[in-house]
């Protein structure tokens, strides 16, 4: 198979999907294919994967698909389904919990608030899995990722493992630099530890409270990946949208929100296409009117189409 080397042993890898429709796996439930979508079953299949792929082979992780959008055109390389593998979460010792990449964020806010462990609330309302939440330190209601962060394990692309402290990498608001051509395995990570019965049962209130709100000011139950952009400093990004009277404002099959302008809806069968369409017009009328230019939080990649078409054509 293309952009896979010969396997030294000859063992069989995971399972893999070649020209995979990635709108399948994405929560806009748009966009092109993937030449080869790899779905790993156990860190093992994992790592021979990673040091069967060659070194010029084009990569990238993927969760839940609930913060990328890839083009039209598709993504030529291959793209690794790690929601099956990386699943270990467990408690250590004085407020130290063990959490794999591919545990989802919303099962580390309920697991936290169940061992008794404060400050950990906000990852239920990220919607993803860890290894998404650290590779762009996601936050939400205050809280971020890295805030917790001690130390990280991350894989390269020969499928070798490290073990990475947190002073290593450069993080900053939705950012983490410093990332050497590698992907985040697991990570330790540390709570406040309360003993009182009562705070326990109110983070767990707190996380009930937290996702309720975000029912009532957020479009929930739509393909959509989220906030598409970052707040600029001191601002809102979805203030900065609404002002300039783009709320409902369409393009194709996407639309932004009615409900939150920082969310694009695809409403009906929208295209990639249309949805960057939309983004980059977004940022034009709020840099227009406010020299400010909005930052996306989500993830585009792959190729448009008419870039697909040329080469086809070439």
């Amino acid at each position: 198979m293309p952009g896979l080397s010969t396997m030294k042993n000859h063992l069989p890898i995971c399972e893999l999907k070649s020209d995979e429709p990635m709108a399948r796996h994405t929560s806009w439930r748009a966009g092109g294919k993937a030449d080869r979508y790899a779905v790993p079953k156990n860190i093992e299949e994992l790592k021979q994967l990673m040091s069967g792929l060659t070194e010029s082979e084009a990569v990238m992780w993927m969760g839940l698909g609930s913060n990328t959008l890839i083009r039209d055109g598709g993504f030529r390389g291959t793209i690794v389904a790690t929601q099956y593998v990386m699943n270990e979460l467990s408690l250590l010792d004085n407020g130290h919990v063990f959490v794999g990449a591919g545990v989802a964020d919303a099962k580390l806010a309920r697991f936290c608030a169940k061992k008794k462990l404060s400050g950990a609330q906000f990852f239920a309302g990220i919607p993803g899995l860890l290894g998404g939440a650290l590779a762009m330190n996601a936050g939400a209601w205050g809280g971020e990722t890295w805030q917790h962060v001690v130390s990280v394990e991350t894989m390269n692309h020969k499928g070798e493992i490290k073990t990475r402290s947190k002073n290593e990498f450069d993080i900053s608001y939705r950012h983490v630099g410093n990332l050497n051509d590698e992907w985040f395995v697991s990570a330790m990570m540390h709570f406040n530890k309360q003993e009182d019965e009562k705070f326990s049962n109110k983070d767990v209130i707190d996380i009930k409270q937290l996702l309720a709100k975000r029912a009532q000011s957020q479009p929930t139950g739509v393909a959509s990946c989220g906030s598409v952009f970052r707040n600029p400093e001191g601002d809102h990004a979805a203030r900065l949208i609404e002002s300039c009277g783009l709320k409902g404002m369409r393009i194709g099959g996407a639309v932004i929100s009615e409900k939150h302008a920082n969310f694009i809806i695809n409403d009906k069968q929208a295209s990639a296409e249309d949805i960057e369409s939309l983004i980059e017009l977004m940022q034009q009328k709020v840099k227009a009117k406010y020299d400010v230019s909005l930052q996306t939080e989500v993830r585009i990649t792959g190729e448009r189409l008419s870039e697909t078409n040329m080469d086809n054509q070439s």
